[in-house]
């Protein structure tokens, strides 16, 4: 090779040189260029499964809704569909229950479905909506590390919260009949919660805690010990629960809990007690949780019925939506502009 260089001319060589320094610093910027491209992208696709930067976010809506002082509302979805019937009838947020997400799924709620599976219908969920949803999640799937990782996971996909519920994985569900409902440890359970509040990247993603002790039978005492532990780790809010057919639980808790913190309930059990005693005690959110499920369960029991001992649709067509209604709930306009834009014209 210096044989061979030795022949060339010396201002040829300088110039190869110069040529073999400019590919390689072109090279350099290219890459530096998409790598800063790939940051961007990465960039606005991780805010656009937040919401927005702005005040807007999802998670930024929930916690405003947490923190009103007016009483807020969250209604049960569990699916896209749902969510998006949720969303149009006027509600600021959705609550994604773990009833009725298992029981859509046709398996019981005792974490039958994984972790995984939920996270996925909750990505549906919120690509069909603008509203905050807040996901029911059980006992965070596991121990604080699993709990941690369904945060990450849960922000990606632009859910703005997580409710956690301070018992034994697999969950048993609250309101069944003659269920021991074991409670977690108190220290760990309020580990969990600072653990999930440590792995949030956005600074408002929330974590409520549900705290079971009326629903395993344990009095106000302890419910107020567990609540106390829970906030003081982190929680953005307390889901206190009760089955009691009234609220006296409720009403109790709210009473010697003098606002530490926003409270949220779910009177599926006391359902008669009227709205204005829970703005009277101070409650911050009510979920109505799981009503759209048996609502449905309800009409799709009786069509289906009619349907086989009539063997003819002439006595349900106008009980159900129109197929019209079903294609504008799946948004099909936006896909015919779009084939108009992008598809050739033949």
């Amino acid at each position: 090779l210096v044989y061979f260089l030795s022949d060339i001319p010396s201002s040829l060589v300088r110039g190869l040189c110069i040529l073999a320094m400019s590919v390689t610093f072109a090279t350099r910027r290219v890459a530096l260029q998409v790598g800063r491209h790939r940051q961007l992208v990465l960039d606005h696709t991780r805010t656009f499964a937040l919401g927005s930067t702005s005040a807007n976010k999802k998670t930024t809506q929930l916690k405003q809704m947490l923190k009103s002082d007016q009483l807020e509302f969250l209604m049960e979805a569990h699916n896209g569909l749902s969510a998006k019937i949720v969303e149009e009838a006027g509600f600021k947020a959705i609550w994604g229950s773990g009833l009725s997400i298992s029981a859509q799924l046709g398996v019981r709620d005792s974490n039958e479905a994984s972790w995984t599976q939920v996270v996925d219908v909750m990505e549906y969920m919120s690509d069909a909506t603008s509203v905050p949803i807040l996901l029911d999640a059980d006992t965070g799937y596991g121990n604080f590390n699993n709990a941690r990782r369904l945060v990450k996971k849960l922000e990606q996909r632009g859910v703005a919260g997580a409710c956690l519920e301070d018992k034994l994985f697999p969950k048993t569900n609250s309101l069944l009949d003659g269920r021991a409902q074991p409670l977690a440890d108190m220290e760990e359970f309020a580990l969990k919660i600072r653990a999930c509040k440590d792995a949030q990247t956005d600074p408002d993603f929330c974590v409520v805690a549900r705290v079971e002790a009326f629903i395993a039978g344990w009095g106000l005492d302890e419910a107020l010990r567990r609540a106390d532990a829970y906030q003081a780790a982190g929680a953005d809010a307390i889901l206190m629960h009760s089955k009691k057919s009234d609220p006296s639980d409720i009403e109790a808790f709210m009473k010697a809990w003098d606002k530490k913190c926003p409270v949220v309930i779910v009177p599926t059990k006391y359902y008669t007690t009227p709205t204005d005693q829970f703005r009277e005690w101070g409650v911050s959110a009510v979920i109505w949780a799981n009503h759209n499920l048996r609502g449905a369960v309800n009409a799709m029991q009786s069509i289906t019925k009619t349907i086989y001992e009539d063997q003819s649709l002439v006595n349900v067509e106008k009980k159900v939506s129109t197929v019209k209604e079903v294609f504008r709930l799946q948004n099909d306009t936006e896909l015919v502009q779009a084939e108009k834009k992008y598809l050739p014209e033949k």
